[in-house]
């Protein structure tokens, strides 16, 4: 059993090692299970990035076993991050052709992130979604989960929408997505708005603090740029902000 430890530090080792890196501005990424390059895209520097298919692959017959996993661009020098406020301009584009059915822009954040990407927390967002007709689709714009134990269809079985909701997203333009996390909570917010278009009231990771992450899923072509992390120390909330269970 030693030995195996030993055996799999060494590989966690040499694959970061190996590990393509690329810098924006004053921020350096290190791409894990995505391709990724500095790109001039409408005027101004960003970050593109992929997702490596060859990496991790994609099985349609099996799609909660092979979407969701640590495929992201991990911003370097932060590995501490636990509460605080998270801050990135994305635009999210289908990839042509296709490569599944299924695809809607998956884009987003991974925070708490552990070295060896083996836990940490998301929310990301389905931009194709953001502003459909039919409300059921929209409720499924944002997702929540916490890897590896709760992926999306997971959560879908096990607490039907808590872990998903609605906002004002779409493919093809630029929007700010913010998350601020606070303990076991986190909160959503596209653009300028006052209030939260989606809140995680209790995080199921057991993760406390880690990397922060730029994350594309099957299909998305992704494109970063004016990440902020801000770190805070934990909140309290007062006993009148608390509500109890409806």
């Amino acid at each position: 059993m030693k030995k195996h430890f030993i055996i799999l530090a060494l590989t966690l080792a040499s694959l970061s090692a190996n590990a393509q890196t690329l810098k924006l501005k004053n921020q350096e990424f290190e791409l894990h299970n995505v391709t990724g390059e500095i790109v001039t895209f409408q005027g101004k520097k960003a970050l593109k990035i992929e997702r490596d298919l060859t990496a991790i692959p994609f099985d349609s017959t099996r799609v909660e076993a092979t979407v969701d996993e640590p495929h992201y661009a991990r911003l370097l020098g932060l590995e501490d991050f636990e509460n605080g406020t998270i801050e990135v301009k994305m635009y999210s584009q289908l990839k042509v052709p296709a490569p599944y059915s299924g695809i809607a822009g998956f884009i987003g954040l991974f925070f708490r992130v552990q070295e060896d990407d083996s836990a940490f927390e998301s929310i990301y967002v389905r931009p194709k979604v953001g502003r459909s007709d039919n409300q059921l689709f929209r409720n499924h714009t944002v997702q929540y989960f916490s890897y590896p134990d709760y992926k999306f269809d997971t959560l879908r079985k096990i607490a039907p929408f808590r872990y998903e909701g609605s906002a004002p997203v779409a493919l093809n333009e630029w929007f700010t997505m913010r998350i601020e996390v606070n303990g076991e909570t986190a909160e959503l917010f596209i653009n300028d708005e006052k209030y939260s278009s989606f809140v995680v009231d209790k995080m199921l990771g057991k993760t406390k603090k880690g990397f922060v992450g730029l994350y594309v899923d099957i299909g998305t072509i992704g494109y970063f740029r004016n990440l902020k992390v801000t770190k805070r120390a934990y909140l309290e909330k007062k006993a009148e902000d608390k509500v109890s269970d409806i």
